[in-house]
């Protein structure tokens, strides 16, 4: 059932370093514009998310409060 082949390969430190600096090379990186870019789009977002969260505590509070009298 369990074949060597099918287990993983144990690798030293350093060759585990090299190849993630190896792959680091091969990302494409984003550049200052498209970074400010993504930047404003994930605040906005949470600031939205955080916004209708706000808004359905509230409503859930008014309810409950309605409810407890």
């Amino acid at each position: 059932m369990g074949t060597q082949a099918n287990a993983p390969k144990k690798v030293g430190v350093g060759k585990f370093l090299k190849s993630v600096r190896a792959e680091l090379k091969k990302v494409n990186w984003p550049n200052k514009q498209e970074l400010k870019s993504y930047t404003g789009v994930v605040l906005a977002t949470c600031g939205l998310a955080a916004l209708g969260i706000w808004i359905a505590d509230s409503i859930f509070g008014q309810i409950l409060k309605f409810l407890i009298r």
